[in-house]
C-alpha cells in the first residue's frame, strides 16, 4: 500500500505536470504525446572526487542544445543512474530541465526495483521537470519477472504517474527482455506512450511495431547502430522516396542514441534521410556509424563514451566506481573506430 504522503505527492505532481505539459501533448482529444525524434542519453559528469559536476553537466547541455534533437534522456543507462543516490537523480533532472531549451522533451529514467519505489521516483521526477518517465524493467528477481508480473508493475506505475510512461527494455544490462506479449498489452494503457528497445533485435522491433499498430504507441530504437533498420521497418514496397513514408507506414519513430552525445549532427542527419525516403544516402551514413556506435556501447561502454566526449570537446570525465577508465590499448582501439570511419 502507498502511504498518505505518497498519495499526496501523486496528486500534487499530477496537478503540476498537467499544467506544465499542455504544450507537448499532440492535438486531438485522447491523443498521446508524440515522442518521435532523436534523443541523446545524457551522461552524468563527475569530479575527480566522484561528486556530480553540475557545472559540466550544464556546459554539455548548452552544446548539445545546438542540435535539432527532440529532447534529452536523463538518468538512463548512460547516466550511471544505479550509482547515484535518489537525491542526486532528482537534482540531475532538475538541473537538466533548467539548462535545456524549453521546447525540448525531457525523458527521465525513473525505474527502481520495486513498484512502490518506481511510483515515488516517477512522481518526484515529474515535480522537478520531467515531461515523461522512461521506466526500465525491474530485474534483480528476473526469474520471477514473468509477463504477468511486468504488466502488473507497469500498469501500477502508469496508473499513478502524473506524466506519460515510456517502457524501457535493455537486456544487455538487465538480462531481461520485456516480452512482446507484455508490450502489446501495455500499449493499450492510456498513459503508456511508447517504448525504448535497446536489444538490437530488429525482427523483434518489427513485431512490436506490427502488433501495436492499432494503438497510439511509438517505438524508439535504443542505439544508432540499428537506427536506419528500425525506421525502415515501416517502409512500403513502393514509393520509397516519398517524404511521408514514415508517417503513413511507421516503423520506429526515432532513437535514444549514445552516439548522439558526440555525433549529434550525423545522427540527426540519418533521421532526416530516413524520414524523407533518401535510403541510399541513409545507408552510406549508417554504415559509417556502426563501428563508432559499437565502440561507445557494447564494446567500451560508458568509459568509452566519456573518453570520446573528451576528444570531441565535451566534458566526459571519469565514471563513478566501480567503472574503470579505459586502458591505453582500449583508448587506441576506440580512436581507430572513429578515425577509420572519418570522424576523427
Amino acid at each position: 500500500m502507498l502511504g498518505p504522503q505518497v498519495w499526496s505527492s501523486v496528486r500534487q505532481g499530477l496537478s503540476r505536470s498537467l499544467s506544465r505539459n499542455v504544450g507537448v501533448w499532440a492535438s486531438g482529444e485522447g491523443k498521446k504525446v508524440d515522442i518521435a525524434g532523436i534523443y541523446p542519453p545524457v551522461t552524468t559528469p563527475f569530479t575527480a572526487t566522484a561528486e556530480v559536476d553540475y557545472g559540466k553537466l550544464e556546459e554539455n547541455l548548452h552544446k548539445l542544445g545546438t542540435f535539432p534533437f527532440r529532447g534529452f534522456v536523463v538518468q538512463g543507462s548512460n547516466g550511471e543512474f544505479p550509482f547515484l543516490t535518489s537525491s542526486e537523480r532528482l537534482e540531475v533532472v532538475s538541473r537538466v530541465r533548467q539548462a535545456m531549451p524549453k521546447n525540448r522533451l525531457l525523458l527521465a529514467g525513473s525505474g527502481c526495483e520495486s513498484t512502490q519505489a518506481t511510483v515515488e521516483m516517477t512522481v518526484s521526477m515529474a515535480q522537478v521537470g520531467a515531461d515523461a518517465a522512461m521506466v526500465v524493467t525491474p530485474c534483480y528477481y528476473r526469474g520471477r519477472m514473468s509477463s504477468a508480473a511486468l504488466i502488473h508493475h507497469y500498469t501500477k506505475v502508469a496508473d499513478l504517474s502524473p506524466i506519460p510512461v515510456v517502457l524501457y527494455s535493455v537486456p544487455a544490462n538487465t538480462g531481461l527482455d520485456l516480452p512482446v506479449d507484455a508490450v502489446v498489452t501495455l500499449s493499450q494503457h492510456p498513459n503508456i506512450v511508447g517504448m525504448k528497445d535497446s536489444g538490437g533485435d530488429v525482427t523483434r522491433i518489427g513485431l512490436i511495431v506490427h502488433k501495436t499498430r492499432k494503438q497510439d504507441f511509438q517505438v524508439l530504437a535504443g542505439s544508432a547502430g540499428f537506427l536506419m533498420a528500425s525506421y525502415a521497418l515501416g517502409r512500403p514496397p513502393t514509393a520509397l522516396k516519398l517524404s511521408w513514408v514514415t508517417k503513413r507506414y511507421p516503423g520506429a519513430v526515432g532513437g535514444v542514441c549514445a552516439l548522439a552525445n558526440v555525433l549529434g549532427a550525423q545522427v540527426c542527419q540519418l533521421e532526416r534521410l530516413c524520414c524523407t525516403g533518401q535510403w541510399e544516402d541513409a545507408q552510406k551514413l549508417q554504415h559509417r556509424l556502426i563501428e563508432p556506435n559499437a565502440a561507445v556501447t557494447r564494446r567500451f561502454g560508458i568509459p568509452g563514451l566519456k573518453k570520446i566526449m573528451d576528444w570531441f570537446g565535451y566534458y566526459g570525465g571519469p565514471c563513478r566506481a566501480p567503472l574503470q577508465e579505459l586502458s591505453p590499448a582500449e583508448e587506441e582501439a576506440l580512436r581507430m573506430d572513429f578515425t577509420s570511419n572519418g570522424w576523427l
